[in-house]
């Protein structure tokens, strides 16, 4: 126990039995860090180190984003943008076989644009499309598997909170990993499209046509979405163009939505005091996760164990693709048992650096990242997206939504293992707009 390798592999034991035990994440890797440090340079260190790495994580401009992207969110949903997205992408193909799906999975990835959570956009069009699905015929696992798929988009599309955590526990910029999420997330919304595509020429009575909108109807929904549209030209766009940082586009993203909620006449005092409660809440939770894993960071790095774990894997002599698709492996299975996010939390100050020894890219590991964690809320026996859904509709069995998920937890695999298999799709575009 007073090796401080052997003392760091105890630690990461420790916090997956806490976890195990309903122990918040950010709590169990504060316990942990906490005391193994003490262990390692005495109780008072430790409990300065507390004081220390909770102060520069409050005080970090790039953490900022979170409360405000989270604020963003909330005002939005106040606005009804997410109501407007799904009328706009039903008129433009929900006629076709399959199209209210396809609507379904396009105002997701619109609504993640100004969101980037994926339970409230499951939650958000589990109420606003999946009854018009219903109505229309559509298998209900089906439909709900779609909602439950779609709302994953929500922190794949920038902006993500969980990017942002990465951004700060791997010491990379937030803007760069949203450029890098573009792409995979254009690569997902195509998969997904194909994928209702082929299930709807498979099994056409579980996904029927919808009436054409004429014309006019169109351009009304193209009118009743304007302000949703000009949000994510001016959030995304301007952190593309180097216009905003990422915390400037967070704070103007804040202010339009709050802008868009008077201007509709849905804001009151009630509702806005709601929609604060709501994201200190979001935000405290997100806080106390980073700050417990900035602790055990700490704590880690002080054993070297993360550098003794890279040496031995070098030694072992194992490929290095061998090793990777084995990391990728444990991931979704420990997504069985514990939150993907924990997981990714947990592991970083040990498998980063191993990653990056192999000469990948950390902002393209944060990528993989992000898409094991999509996955891990469509597979049981977690699936928080599944059991989201369900919430939304109890009507529907539970067996039911895992098998409405399947067609799309195959498209997340192909769409993982390009990614994986072509770095290129992750890193091109933070390239070129840097160049």
């Amino acid at each position: 126990m007073t090796d401080p390798v052997w003392l760091a592999a105890w630690g990461l034991v420790g916090i997956f039995v806490l976890l195990a035990l309903h122990v918040p994440v950010g709590i169990a890797m504060a316990l942990a860090g906490v005391a193994g440090y003490g262990l390692l340079a005495g109780f008072g260190p430790a409990l300065a180190m507390i004081a220390n790495e909770t102060s520069s994580n409050l005080a970090s401009l790039e953490l900022a984003t979170i409360p405000m992207f989270v604020l963003m969110g909330a005002f939005a949903s106040m606005a009804g943008l997410s109501e407007d997205l799904y009328r706009l992408a039903y008129a433009l193909g929900g006629h076709r076989r399959g199209g209210l799906a396809m609507a379904t999975i396009g105002g997701c990835a619109g609504f993640g644009a100004v969101c980037g959570s994926s339970v409230a956009t499951a939650a958000t069009f589990g109420r606003a499309s999946l009854p018009s699905m219903l109505s229309r015929g559509y298998d209900p696992g089906f439909a709900a598997g779609t909602v439950a798929s779609g709302g994953t988009l929500g922190i794949l599309v920038p902006p993500s909170s969980i990017l942002v955590i990465y951004a700060v526990l791997s010491q990379e910029l937030v803007i760069t990993l949203y450029l890098a999420a573009l792409v995979p997330a254009a690569l997902a919304v195509a998969l997904h499209l194909l994928t209702i595509g082929v299930y709807a020429r498979w099994r056409p009575t579980d996904a029927p046509t919808g009436p054409r909108a004429g014309a006019a109807e169109r351009w009304a929904a193209v009118r009743q979405s304007w302000p949703v549209l000009v949000l994510v030209a001016v959030v995304i766009g301007g952190m593309a163009l180097g216009v905003f940082t990422a915390t400037e586009s967070a704070a103007v993203g804040a202010v339009m939505t709050l802008g868009f909620a008077r201007l509709r006449g849905v804001l009151s005092l009630a509702r806005m005091k709601q929609a604060l409660a709501e994201t200190a809440a979001t935000a405290g939770m997100i806080y106390v996760l980073i700050i417990g894993a900035s602790l055990f960071g700490y704590f880690a790095a002080v054993t070297q164990a993360p550098q003794a774990l890279v040496e031995q894997v070098r030694a072992s002599g194992i490929p290095v693709w061998a090793a990777v698709t084995v990391i990728v492996a444990a991931f979704l299975v420990a997504g069985a048992v514990f939150d993907e996010v924990a997981a990714m939390v947990v592991t970083m100050p040990f498998v980063l650096p191993l990653v990056m020894s192999w000469g990948f890219d950390p902002i393209w590991w944060g990528v993989i990242n992000l898409v094991i964690i999509e996955l891990g809320m469509l597979i049981p026996p977690l699936g928080l997206n599944v059991f989201v859904v369900k919430g939304v509709a109890p009507h529907i069995p539970l067996g039911a939504i895992y098998r409405g998920v399947a067609p799309y937890v195959v498209s997340n695999l192909v769409r993982l293992g390009l990614l994986l298999g072509f770095p290129a799709l992750t890193l091109w575009l933070p390239t070129v707009l840097k160049g």
